[in-house]
């Protein structure tokens, strides 16, 4: 109960720590907006110049509210911030906007605005008091009206040809964070493991030792090539961006790459695990021609040919292995 105890209800709140409240709320969106647009700039450039003129906008909205209690209640305006009020909407700490993707940041964005708007609605019709009722009205109507000039703004500082490098480079970063190290990883994990499962396939016709082996295998190299991924390059240079998700993008598909052809050892019968196991061969190698191809640029059938014939060679020799 005293974790309740310690925030108010926005019923309760004063007219005076309504304005208070709006203020502090006011002050915080123009810092994130400041700190979304110098996150933005250096790939950025016209999304910035947007976000920047979006906190242009909420300093204005602190100013006027300011004027107002000044006008109404003198010069000291009561400490409460969000976190002070139960139930009211909450704003992500700055660090966990620091990897989000140019969509997400706009999204992001478009959210607080939702959300404010939608809390001041909810917030007066509920209030009994006229004054605080036509507050609260107003603040409504004060992000929407800036819920809609962000859309505008957009239009007006993202010409056709800056939305699109914008888009090209968010591809790029994408191709570069998530699809290169996820289809290393892919393609170590569904090549390199071949040859140890079906070695063990080949040598004990054991489907249980078989996969225990493969799961082993999988779950190793997946560590090793996250790890590998995320301590090889912090992305301050290479612009290849955050380690902890090309690792994880690298780590997880490796894994994923060895257990396609390590599941099928759960089938009792040998054989059929074995021809299950190759046509999943077959198909994660096709995939990765695939991959290749859409996100790598890389010729179709040049793609297919390497992977298939590697893959290939590394499962011959897991065969011949096993066999003799």
């Amino acid at each position: 109960m005293r974790f309740f105890s310690q925030r108010q209800k926005f019923s309760d709140l004063t007219v005076q720590e309504v304005l208070g409240l709006a203020i502090s709320s006011e002050e915080d969106d123009a810092r994130i907006y400041r700190s979304f647009a110098a996150q933005l700039e250096p790939d950025f450039p016209a999304s910035a110049a947007m976000f920047r003129e979006m906190a242009v906008e909420e300093d204005e909205h602190r100013r006027v509210l300011i004027d107002l209690f000044q006008a109404k209640y003198g010069d000291t305006i009561p400490l409460i911030r969000r976190e002070h009020v139960a139930g009211f909407y909450a704003r992500k700490p700055m660090w966990l906007s620091y990897n989000l993707s140019l969509d997400q940041i706009r999204d992001e964005a478009a959210a607080m605005e939702r959300a404010a708007e939608m809390f001041y609605l909810k917030a007066a019709g509920a209030a009994t008091d006229p004054e605080v009722r036509k507050l609260l009205g107003d603040l409504a109507q004060a992000e929407a009206r800036h819920h809609a000039k962000a859309h505008a703004l957009e239009q007006a500082h993202l010409s056709g040809e800056e939305a699109d490098d914008e888009k090209a480079t968010a591809h790029k970063q994408f191709v570069l964070t998530w699809v290169q190290p996820g289809l290393a990883g892919l393609m170590d994990g569904s090549v390199s493991t071949l040859a140890p499962i079906f070695a063990t396939a080949f040598a004990t016709q054991d489907t249980w030792t078989t996969f225990l082996v493969g799961l082993a295998a999988s779950v190793g190299a997946g560590i090793s090539m996250g790890f590998t991924e995320a301590a090889s390059d912090d992305g301050e240079l290479s612009g290849r961006g955050s380690p902890w998700k090309r690792g994880f993008a690298s780590g997880i598909m490796t894994t994923v790459g060895g257990l396609g052809h390590a599941l099928p050892y759960l089938i009792p019968d040998f054989w059929t695990a074995t021809i299950t196991a190759f046509v999943v061969v077959f198909l994660e190698l096709w995939a990765i021609a695939w991959i290749q191809n859409k996100y790598m640029d890389t010729p179709f059938f040049r793609a297919a040919f390497q992977v298939v014939l590697g893959g290939a060679m590394v499962f011959a020799a897991g065969v011949l292995i096993g066999s003799g």
